[in-house]
């Protein structure tokens, strides 16, 4: 099978997911399509000169409002790839229960080639024409960041959608991913990487699973190689060695990878990164230039982690990856071709669609908070704090025995709002991981999870369109 493009492998993804459905092929057909997209040339006044940018947005399915996906900035920004990624995002959403259609946006720049003042031009000028052809708003269309962009850009989205609509009380809910000071919502920044160790994690706790690949029963102690150390790569690591207590043994950024079987501190690494401006100095680790870089993905290890772009495990380096457990932070890293064979050498992929949906679980926290304009924990924190407090004291005085401190503060910590994200975040990632698992196990001609959650995420839009009349 030889490789195709990001949107080829997409449908390549479905049509094997297809037949396991039961679905008759004509609706198969309705959730397979991208119901439109949205092409963009306007001009900007750039250093006295007038440059003509090129944007789109797609929205994939509208079986749900409004939709939602990231914009990204990128020179390899074209009408295929947006179309994908907003694929993507339509079963990403049914597989955790969030209530968006997919939708993806993308400006056709390089983001680092221009100033603060520029690409703040760039972004309200797209921002107006997408709200000039209503492809933005709290109940049609929401983005957020992705490759390129960040909290500062949706701030300037934020701004710009409130200035055409200032009577709007829920305009907040236009874009998420924005400053905590301009509505947005705690954990959010890290709200993909922390997903996709949750994911991981709740892999590695499936007995069955560990036994196929030869592997003890959970995440601790267990051996990780992660690309890219961006925005998900940087915090999937960090909060693996942290919380789960993985070793981080190799990373890759742009300027090449690093390698230490005995383990590296990953936070000791990106310090170095941010000191030296390149982890191929980090002392300790055998060093890949850049033209290698991409060794760090035949690294031998439990645990892979790929966190960069699309199309980085293909039919040409797939037979050499030696991890027995790929994990797709970043979406698309592996084409059809490569997961044909990556299934056939028994390595286990678990899938994008599901495992990086912690970035629009978390979104959709933002969303609600600013359609509900309340800060999450202000009605019961107080509450339950003089609660615990209580129930602290009556066992003291029933036990005459004294509480320290320190365990004191543990019992009566009311949850702020980011122990309600983070916690709402973990029993999504949960309970996701639990549907696409059951259903592999329930159908034994389902040979892999990444078929398994897109059979699941079809079935659920599938319920949709039946219910709400949508199909006939």
């Amino acid at each position: 099978m030889p490789d195709n493009s990001f949107l080829e492998s997409v449908g390549q993804y479905f049509d094997a997911a297809a037949p396991h459905t039961g679905l008759p092929e004509g609706l198969l057909k309705q959730i397979k399509v991208c119901n439109s997209v949205y092409q963009i040339y306007f001009p900007v006044k750039i250093d006295g000169e007038v440059r003509v940018i090129e944007a789109y947005r797609a929205q994939h399915s509208h079986h749900r409002s409004p939709t939602k996906g990231g914009i990204r900035y990128s020179n390899h920004v074209n009408q295929e790839e947006v179309v994908a990624l907003a694929t993507l995002m339509s079963y990403k959403c049914a597989i955790v229960d969030v209530p968006f259609g997919g939708a993806k946006g993308g400006v056709r720049i390089n983001p680092w080639e221009y100033s603060e003042a520029d690409l703040e031009k760039i972004t309200r000028r797209y921002t107006t024409e997408l709200i000039r052809r209503k492809f933005i708003g709290p109940a049609i269309d929401v983005p957020a960041p992705d490759y390129g962009t960040g909290p500062r850009e949706m701030a300037w989205i934020y701004d710009t959608y409130r200035s055409f609509h200032p009577e709007d009380i829920n305009a907040a809910g236009c874009v998420t991913g924005k400053p905590v000071s301009q509505n947005g919502v705690r954990g959010r920044s890290e709200a993909t990487g922390r997903g996709v160790f949750y994911g991981i994690r709740e892999a590695c706790n499936e007995k069955e699973l560990m036994d196929q690949l030869g592997l003890s029963v959970g995440i601790e102690g267990k051996t990780m190689v992660v690309q890219g150390l961006g925005n998900v790569g940087s915090h999937t690591a960090t909060i693996s060695q942290d919380e789960g207590g993985v070793k981080i043994i190799g990373v890759s950024e742009v300027e090449g990878a690093i390698y230490n079987p005995d383990g590296m501190d990953i936070h000791d690494v990106m310090r170095h990164r941010a000191e030296h401006g390149t982890i191929l100095t980090y002392p300790g680790a055998e060093a890949f230039d850049k033209e290698d870089r991409r060794a760090v993905l035949e690294f031998e290890c439990d645990i892979l982690v790929p966190a960069a772009l699309e199309n980085q495990i293909d039919e040409h380096n797939a037979g050499n990856v030696k991890a027995k457990l790929i994990a797709e932070a970043a979406n698309g890293p592996v084409t059809a071709a490569g997961a044909a064979i990556l299934a056939e050498r028994g390595i286990v992929v678990l899938p994008d669609i599901y495992l990086n949906a912690g970035g629009v679980t978390v979104s959709y926290f933002e969303w609600l908070k600013n359609l509900s304009h309340m800060r999450f924990g202000r009605l019961q924190k107080r509450f339950d704090e003089q609660n615990y407090r209580r129930i602290v004291e009556q066992i003291e005085t029933t036990t005459g025995k004294e509480i320290s401190d320190r365990d004191r503060r543990m019992i009566i910590h009311g949850a702020d709002e980011i122990d309600l994200v983070r916690s709402g975040l973990e029993e999504t990632m949960i309970l996701g991981f639990q549907g696409i698992y059951s259903l592999y196990r329930e159908k034994p001609e389902i040979k892999d999870l990444r078929t398994a959650a897109f059979a699941l995420a079809i079935s659920k839009i599938s319920n949709d369109y039946i219910s709400l009349g949508i199909w006939p």
